[in-house]
């Protein structure tokens, strides 16, 4: 009976202690272990990433990652997200980077690990070319638009009592800039605030005689990849492969490819 019980007390024991080896082995495990990183991104960003007419994704975005992946040896695969749950999709494992547009912000810092800036922006006001909105004050009483989790509403939020004045006091959200942009074309939104370099592609892909976009804005910010903050050997690796990218002049090429210069943040 003792043999028995000592029998199944060394068992127990060498059960936990390969279970610690486990643990141990699996907290040692690098991201960049894996043969595959995915890339979560709202695939109707443009001119970042999105679809199109063919079905392919496409944008900015894409071809910065792709010349990135061939610097890491990495097969990245691209996973459209639900943008308003992007940090809990990288929390939870099921995407490797947030890299479509993503700004820099104090909220997300606590949330993520952010790599190497690559480009600047504002966040911009957009109404129709006949709109009497001028300013930034003209916003009073108007109903004003904007992507749901995104920038554009931490910056208007961040911006004194300002959206008080709008109708409602709110701001009123979609899940994509291009369904807030539609709705300003229908009249039923006065105003819409996004990303500077969204807003000139849009309007230029849609006639930029239709639209006006503001001189006043609600600031500047910049763009950069999130990447969880325990992957510190990933954001090492990719800020040493976008180094190379500019100093090659690739990031350049790439730049010019989507925009018509070379709006590299360097």
């Amino acid at each position: 009976m003792k043999f028995g019980k000592k029998l199944l007390a060394l068992t127990v024991v060498s059960v936990m202690s390969l279970s610690l080896i486990s643990c141990g082995e699996k907290k040692d495990q690098s991201v960049l272990d894996k043969d595959k990183l995915i890339l979560g991104f709202d695939d109707t960003f443009v001119p970042m990433g999105f679809k199109d007419s063919n079905g392919e994704y496409v944008g900015f975005d894409i071809d910065l990652a792709k010349a990135v992946s061939e610097k890491l040896n990495k097969e990245i695969e691209f996973q459209p997200i639900d943008w308003s749950m992007k940090e809990t999709e990288l929390k939870n494992g099921n995407i490797d980077f947030i890299w479509n547009g993503y700004s820099i912000t104090d909220e997300r810092k606590e949330k993520v690990e952010f790599s190497t800036p690559y480009l600047n922006n504002r966040q911009v006001i957009i109404t129709l070319s006949d709109s009497k909105i001028n300013t930034k004050a003209d916003l009073k009483d108007k109903v004003v638009g904007a992507q749901n989790q995104s920038s554009a509403v931490d910056a208007i939020e961040a911006d004194g009592d300002t959206i008080t004045t709008f109708k409602d006091g709110k701001v009123v959200t979609f899940e994509t800039n291009n369904e807030a942009l539609m709705d300003l074309e229908a009249g039923r939104l006065d105003a819409v605030v996004a990303d500077e370099i969204l807003a000139k592609y849009y309007t230029k892909q849609r006639g930029a005689e239709k639209y006006k976009i503001l001189s006043e804005d609600f600031g500047t910010e910049a763009y950069a990849v999130g990447m969880r903050k325990e992957d510190k050997d990933l954001v090492d690796a990719f800020n040493k492969a976008f180094n190379e990218l500019v100093e090659d002049g690739t990031a350049g090429e790439i730049s010019v490819k989507w925009f018509g210069e070379d709006i590299i943040a360097k």
